[in-house]
């Protein structure tokens, strides 16, 4: 923090001019920001920006450029001249180099379809706030989530354009992976505080500006080694600069590729393109134009129960297998979803701007996996092929699992899975072969989505003193859901029928009976999602010398149908064409304030209550195969609040907050298999005849409770060292017992299984607490090297509701329904204690050096997490498929379990290298 005083008679304006501190060229589109005023400017090509007219008095000057660290200026302003800053020198952010091995930690959890691991991308908001970066770099090794929210109660932008999806309201990161150079112009907020482009939710919003004159002019080639997702990056970036003629464009380009990620069978084929191009018309008007397109195919690894990482090992993949000598994974991630937008600034006058997007997003995402009729489950893990499934075996509810018999069968399956742990794929291609139509086939499971989004933003300086912020947002959606069969495997053809399934209810199209398929047909099931989403907010911001305050306020209206294309046979009466539609209107109201103790020391508040859609994926139960809507479905009630006490001295930046949240009447829907359902519906027909089916599960009146504390310190110990420290607490609970309902596709009916005593468990996913100390040493001839420690604990395996109802207690082989007469609440309680995963420390090195060579800058950046290699769970969930007292029992009665926990783990020692070049 520099300070400058300047006495004189008239009033004062302020210049400055900014400089990269390596290669001493001016910086044009700097932002210089007058704190308290709402003024800012922009520096022009040479790199000079001046403030007309500023009020007499204390102002503090920020100077801020993407990929730089900000300056900070307190300025004592009389009635006077011009106060010249003379020359601002900005020095690179390592924190820029950091995030892009950041994408590397997370990026493997998206879209993996157990354990709802896809919430945990939300790290990716890594603003300069010292507690969010710990979060993003450190705490995200281990699924860290910023206060236990999932990140659909954040809302991620592209030029003020939402990137959330509408199935399930969280952004698709792959849809711009790679391009991490041309998404570095972002604004963040935290919690619910106010934005300029949306009223946001709980977990903040994060802005990407892809506006082609705000990037600074240049070009930047970058060359990357890792072994976590991929193996090596290559990309490219060049930006032109506003030229005399109006015109403006930056182009970028990679290339991510792994034959192998960090864990076995993981391939990894990414390639990314961007380009903006910006026409300034005049001084009022410009239009920009914005393509995005990253493709990316990527294999994923399985979760694991406790005896397959007994027998195989932490890194052990069940997806994969070797097909003429080469791994194949069946479990492939396959997202293509290119970006068009057309952007209109409209500067009406100076204190008024009005910026429009029409944007129009398109493709398929895809996820591959292996079905089969007729034939044995070619998953190596099934549990019939471990040795568990003959240790825990009960005769008449005697356990003969100890026998010799049952002994010997496991030691031979042991020894069969250890010598053969991985899909055979030539067996596969052998049996379908010899049968002649294929017995087993990969396909994925397919979504095909056309979303059009028209919105305006309005920005308005009242007053000195106020700022209106409003904006209206379109989104018009169509989804394609089916699933495209991918190949035969050597077979002629595939029957398309549920072989579970017995009479019409197998068919999957009565209207296409028995039809045999090929590679490129759609089979199993499709349908169309629609949805209409209008979103509105007003927003009022305050600014004076002692308090900032803003108020803002929030409707959306939300329309949704599924559309049929297939007759289901099991659900003939109600799966084939357009179903109803469902409308849901919401509201919601923030307001927050700043009191500024001195320039240094702030207390922030920020309060909200607001109502929330639910999202399409909760609003169908079995979407797959008919349109019906979920029973008892209602919007989200969610209301938050945190308090923060801010330091921003020139050596010490530290926030301390405490929040609280409350979720009520959330709706999740799985699908499992399940056994033991001791049943009758409400016509007294039972589930099946041993209780045993395939089940999509609802659960509704979900409520959640966070609450907790976040601290973040950055302390200047030298002008060289830097300290930095950022502890999380908190409680994480669900606050009520939801209502548990099975949809059963065996009787075409929604059985009632009333509460699930939930209240008071933990929720799952992320630990909930964390804490890091770091030191970081930057020499003044621009090389650095930094340390972490971090310490992660509170992390519990995801629990199942259907196993805390009243079934659990339930006999289905009793014909009165009567319970289990060795079933007590303290066994019950002993058997459904939730499981804690253990904690974990993690060390993590990092270092960089850059060079000026002629007019260019060389840089190398480096980290290694986890330098000790240790092994670690990040989450885990029960499977639910022992749904009764005895079945739990008996399951536990062997050395090992048949159906136990799966786990998902970290990433052991790995590491990240980037080499760059700026001209």
């Amino acid at each position: 923090m520099q300070v400058v005083a300047v006495w004189a008679q008239q009033s004062a304006s302020i210049t400055g001019k900014v400089v990269d501190s390596k290669s001493q060229q001016p910086m044009q589109n700097v932002v210089a920001t007058l704190q308290g005023t709402n003024q800012t400017a922009l520096t022009n090509a040479e790199g000079v920006f001046v403030f007309e007219n500023v009020a007499d008095g204390k102002q503090s000057l920020d100077v801020n450029s993407t990929g730089y660290v900000s300056q900070s200026f307190s300025l004592e302003v009389e009635k006077g001249q011009n106060v010249d800053l003379g020359v601002i020198t900005l020095e690179q952010d390592i924190t820029t180099e950091q995030q892009l091995s950041l994408i590397t930690i997370t990026e493997n959890d998206l879209g993996d379809d157990n354990g709802n691991s896809e919430s945990t991308a939300g790290l990716l908001q890594a603003s300069r706030d010292v507690f969010m970066q710990a979060a993003a770099y450190n705490f995200g090794q281990a699924r860290f989530r910023v206060r236990g929210l999932d990140n659909a109660y954040g809302k991620t932008m592209v030029n003020g354009v939402p990137m959330d999806k509408l199935y399930d309201g969280r952004p698709q990161w792959s849809n711009w992976g790679g391009l991490n150079d041309a998404t570095r112009n972002q604004e963040f907020t935290i919690g619910s505080d106010a934005s300029d482009y949306t009223f946001g939710g709980l977990l903040g919003t994060q802005e990407i500006n892809t506006r082609a004159s705000l990037y600074r002019p240049g070009t930047r080639i970058s060359f990357s080694s890792t072994n976590t997702n991929y193996n090596w990056r290559l990309m490219g970036t060049h930006a032109s600069g506003m030229d005399s003629n109006g015109w403006a464009y930056v182009i970028s380009a990679s290339r991510r590729w792994a034959e192998e990620g960090h864990f076995e069978g993981t391939d990894y084929d990414a390639n990314s393109f961007f380009a903006s191009v910006e026409k300034k018309i005049n001084d009022h008007h410009s239009l920009n134009f914005t393509s995005i397109y990253a493709e990316n195919k990527r294999g994923k690894t399985s979760p694991n129960t406790q005896e397959v990482i007994d027998l195989v090992g932490w890194d052990y993949n069940s997806y994969w297998g070797y097909q003429n000598g080469k791994k194949r994974n069946s479990r492939d991630k396959d997202v293509e979803e290119p970006i068009l937008m057309l952007s209109h600034y409209w500067t009406i006058n100076e204190n008024n701007s009005l910026t429009t997007n029409i944007s129009y997003q398109f493709g398929k995402i895809g996820n591959s996996r292996l079905d089969f009729n007729y034939t044995r489950n070619p998953d190596p893990t099934y549990y019939r092929k471990l040795p568990s499934f003959y240790t825990t075996m009960h005769d008449n509810d005697v356990y003969v699992g100890d026998s010799e018999d049952n002994l010997n069968y496991a030691a031979a399956a042991r020894a069969q899975f250890l010598a053969s742990p991985q899909i055979d794929w030539d067996d596969l291609y052998e049996d379908n072969i010899e049968n002649g139509e294929s017995l087993a086939v990969l396909y994925e499971d397919r979504t095909d989505d056309k979303l059009f989004t028209a919105n305006s933003i309005l920005n308005s300086r009242l007053s000195d003193h106020v700022i209106l912020n409003a904006g209206v947002t379109y989104r018009k959606l169509k989804s394609h859901n089916f699933q495209n069969l991918l190949d035969l495997l050597g077979g002629s053809g595939y029957l398309d029928i549920d072989p579970f399934l017995i009479g019409d209810a197998r068919q999957s199209d009565l209207n296409n009976p028995n039809r045999v398929v090929g590679v490129g047909d759609e089979f199993g099931y499709n349908y169309n999602l629609f949805a209409d989403v209008l979103d509105g907010f007003v927003q009022s911001r305050f600014s004076y010398n002692k308090v900032d305050f803003y108020a803002a306020v929030n409707y959306s209206r939300s329309e949704y149908q599924r559309e049929g294309l297939y007759r289901n046979g099991n659900y003939s009466d109600n799966s084939f064409g357009k179903g109803d539609k469902k409308e849901f209107n919401n509201f919601g109201f923030k307001g927050g304030a700043t009191y500024k103790i001195t320039g240094r020391h702030m207390i922030d508040v920020n309060a909200l209550y607001m109502t929330k859609a639910p999202t399409l994926r909760n609003s169908f139960p079995n979407a797959r195969l008919n349109n019906k809507f979920t029973e008892g479905l209602e919007s989200e009630s969610i209301y938050g609040g945190d308090i923060s006490y801010i330091i921003r001295a020139p050596k010490l930046k530290a926030r301390v907050t405490a929040y609280y949240s409350k979720i009520s009447d959330a709706t999740d829907i799985g699908f499992y298999f399940t056994e033991g359902l001791g049943v009758l519906t409400a016509e007294g027909t039972q589930i099946s005849e041993n209780g045993n089916a395939f089940v999509s599960e609802t659960v509704t009146g979900l409520d959640k409770l966070n609450m907790g504390g976040e601290l973040g310190i950055e302390y200047k110990v030298t002008s060289t060292i830097t300290a930095t420290a950022a502890a999380a607490y908190g409680q994480y609970t669900f606050d009520s017992n939801p209502n548990v309902k099975l949809n059963v596709d065996n009787i075409r009916s929604t059985v009632d299984f009333g509460e699930a005593t939930l209240k008071d468990y933990k929720q799952a996913g992320m630990p909930q607490q964390a804490y890091s100390f770091g030191l970081e040493y930057r020499d003044p001839h621009y090389w650095w090297i930094g340390a972490n420690i971090n310490y992660l604990a509170d992390a519990y395996v995801d629990i199942s509701p259907l196993l805390r109802t009243q079934n659990f207690f339930i006999n289905n082989d009793d014909p009165d329904g009567y319970p289990f007469p060795e079933a007590t609440e303290e066994g019950a309680r002993a058997l459904l204690k939730q499981e804690k995963l253990d904690p974990v420390t993690l060390f993590t090195l990092k270092g960089g050096k850059s060079w000026k060579v002629g007019d260019k800058i060389i840089g190398l950046f480096a980290v290694v997490n986890n330098v000790f290699d240790v092994t670690y769970k990040t989450g885990g969930f029960e499977q639910a498929r022992n749904a009764n007292y005895r079945q739990l029992t008996q399951d536990l009665a062997g050395p090992t379990r048949s159906f136990g926990t799966k786990y998902f783990h970290g990433y052991g020692r790995n590491f990240f290298v980037n080499l760059y070049v700026n001209f």
